[in-house]
Formats: C-alpha cells, structure tokens, sequence
C-alpha cells in the first residue's frame, strides 16, 4: 500500500476543510485583536501617551499574528486550488483593498514616532484604524457574499468565469446581507480589541475600551442575531442531488446541485452543530458581562470563544459548500471535488503535523514572555519607537 492511501480521500478532504477552518479562527483570533485595538485607538487614546500605551499593546505580537492569515491563504492555495482561483478573481478588488490596509498597519508602526509633530502622529494614528477597521470590515463583507452565493460558473475546461455585471465594480459585493456581515466582523473584533486593552492598558485607556467594547459587543450580538434570521428565511440554501461521491475526482461538475429551502436546513440534518451558534451568543453576552465588570483575563476568553462559535458557525451551516455559484449551482464549489489530489493533501497534512505544534509553542512563549500590563512608564522610557 502506498503511504498516503492510509487516510483515506474523503477523510484527508474533511480534515483539510477543518484545518482550514482553523487557520481562518487562530487569524481572527489573533491578528483580529489587533484590528480591534487599531480601530479603537483614536476614540479610546486622547493624548500620545495613552496613544502609545495602546500601540504597544499590539507592537510586540501584531507581526507573529499576521502569520496565521499568511497561513490561511497559503492552505486555501494548496490544499483547495479552485477555491483560491475563482474567489481571489471574484474579490479581486476587497483583497486589494484589505491587502494594502494591513500593508498600511506596519508602515504606520514603523514611522508614527519618526517625529514628535502632533498632526505626523496624529496622522498615522488614523493610518492604524483604516489598517484595522478595513479588513475587519471586508472579511465579514465577504463571507456575507459567499453565504449569498457568488456570481459565476465554470467552463467545461474548469475556467472561472463572473458576471461581470455585477462583480466588474467593488460595490457589487456591498450587498444588504453582506454589509450585515460585515457590521457583525467589524463589532466582533472591536469587542475582542477591548478585551485585550482591558487586559493590556491601564487607567483611562483601558475604562474607555471597556466602553466602547461593550456597545461594539451589543452590535454583534444584535447584527448575528438578524444575520441568523434573515439567513433562515431571506437567504435560499444548497444541496447536493443524487448520490454524493466523496472520494472523487475534483470536478464541481461532476456533481448536480440545486437551490433549495434554508441554509438553517442543516440544523434539522446534523443537530449537533447547534453548538456553534450557541457559543458565539454565549462568548458575546460573557464577554459583555466581563466588559461591564471590568474583568480582564475571563473576559478576553470569552471573547475569543464568541469568535470561534461565530466563525465555526458559517463553516458548519455551510458544509460542504465551499462556494456556492448564482449562476450555475452545479459550478459551486464543495469539499468532495474542490480539493487538491490524495497525494497532495497527505503531504501537507504531515509538514502540518511537525510544524503546528512549533508555531504553537513558539507563540505561546511569547505571550508569556510578553505577559503583563503596558504603563506610561514602559513606553516613555528609553528604547521604544511607537
């Protein structure tokens, strides 16, 4: 027996969909509280000071953070190559747009204190929240598009090609639904920069995080709320027709889908899954409480499991659509026939099996390095660029 015929297709594609799925969540929940505390920090930050308490907060990690998203799109490149072809055509224009707000973040840490002028500092202060308020705001945009469905279809050679009617401008994708989406992102990782400034800042900077993390946290809590409902009866689902091959080759063609009935179907077929939307309301109304009681360590756990219940959900309700298509519901991409070959997936999954629990233990010491409050004193004294 060949060595990756161990694991059998289907299982290797299930297993790449959930590793995936937590690439996309260690991301939000990382890198996502650095957006959160880019986007509060002219509202929660008067003076420089205080500016530079928050920064630092974010300075020493925000890099390492940043890998998960690099992690991210390089499994959606090699383990779902369709995926990344037709959606990275498709949001050709938010991916600009997001790519060049975080290429925005580090060119702001980097020359924010370059000089001591208010309006300089003022200015990449603002520079900061557009590097995290655009990509909160947009990945929710985007996943709010592909619940909806995406406007293409695949030729008989596997070419991509859109509407270009509706996807040829950047406010196509700014549909209803998916600005819904989008509020609900950028709350989410509002209220998870709160958390973290709760925990990481002291005095006023940390009161007005609380503050503000908690109206963001009512918005996301409301915003999923309605997303849930206008997704049950707003919102028409997918389903595979006839026999479903799992462990076939990877041509979307190969297989017959329809529009049919709800998303929220899934809840009827695979009841267990109720378990990430109840954690996503959960981790919100937790976190809130922790906001309010000025709690900081339980608080930012909170928030993080509101995070992985939320994202968790849109995976789980979608299952196993990846992306499906307007156009051609056939076209729609899922996980039995969008994946890279047996061979491929096997190898990936043994590099992932050495090199995870690296960047895990790596990351986790240096949180413990790093562990413990940023005060005027650290960031005042000698040696500290932000």
């Amino acid at each position: 027996m060949i060595l990756h015929e161990l694991i059998d297709f289907e299982i290797l594609r299930v297993i790449w969909w959930a590793l995936l799925g937590v690439l996309l969540i260690g991301f939000a929940l990382t890198d996502g509280f650095d957006m959160g505390v880019g986007a509060l920090l002219p509202f929660v930050a008067r003076t420089d000071v205080e500016r530079r308490i928050a920064i630092n907060t974010v300075g020493p990690v925000w890099e390492g953070n940043q890998v998960w998203f690099i992690l991210g799109g390089g499994a959606i490149f090699a383990a779902w190559p369709p995926l990344y072809a037709v959606s990275f055509s498709g949001f050709y224009l938010a991916m600009f747009a997001v790519l060049a707000a975080l290429i925005l973040r580090p060119v702001a840490f980097k020359y924010r204190s370059k000089r001591e002028d208010a309006r300089w500092r003022n200015g990449w202060d603002w520079a900061l929240f557009v590097g995290g308020a655009v990509p909160a705001l947009l990945f929710g945009v985007a996943v709010g598009n592909v619940l909806l469905g995406v406007p293409f279809y695949l030729t008989e050679d596997l070419f991509s090609v859109y509407d270009g009617s509706f996807y040829g401008k950047f406010l196509g994708l700014l549909r209803p639904f998916a600005l819904l989406a989008g509020v609900v992102s950028l709350a989410m990782l509002l209220m998870h920069g709160a958390a973290w400034l709760s925990l990481k800042a002291e005095g006023a900077v940390a009161e007005r995080a609380r503050r503000y993390g908690t109206v963001a946290g009512l918005v996301a809590l409301v915003g999923y709320a309605l997303a849930g409902v206008w997704l049950g009866f707003g919102i028409d689902g997918y389903r595979i027709v006839g026999e479903i091959v799992r462990d076939g080759p990877s041509n979307p063609l190969f297989s017959e889908v329809e529009r049919s009935g709800s998303w929220l179907s899934a809840y009827t077929e695979r009841p267990w899954i109720v378990v990430a939307p109840v954690m996503g309301f959960l981790g919100i109304l937790l976190a809130v409480a922790g906001l309010r009681a000025g709690r900081e360590v339980s608080t930012l756990l909170w928030s993080k499991m509101a995070i992985t219940g939320i994202i968790a959900s849109v995976g789980l309700t979608m299952f196993p659509f990846i992306l499906p298509s307007t156009v051609d519901p056939s076209s729609s991409l899922t996980v039995w026939d969008s994946s890279s070959s047996h061979l491929t997936l096997f190898v990936m999954l043994v590099a992932t099996a050495i090199f995870m629990p690296l960047i895990l233990a790596y990351t986790a010491w240096v949180y413990k390095v790093l562990w413990g409050k940023v005060t005027e004193e650290d960031v005042t004294g000698p040696g500290h660029s932000y």
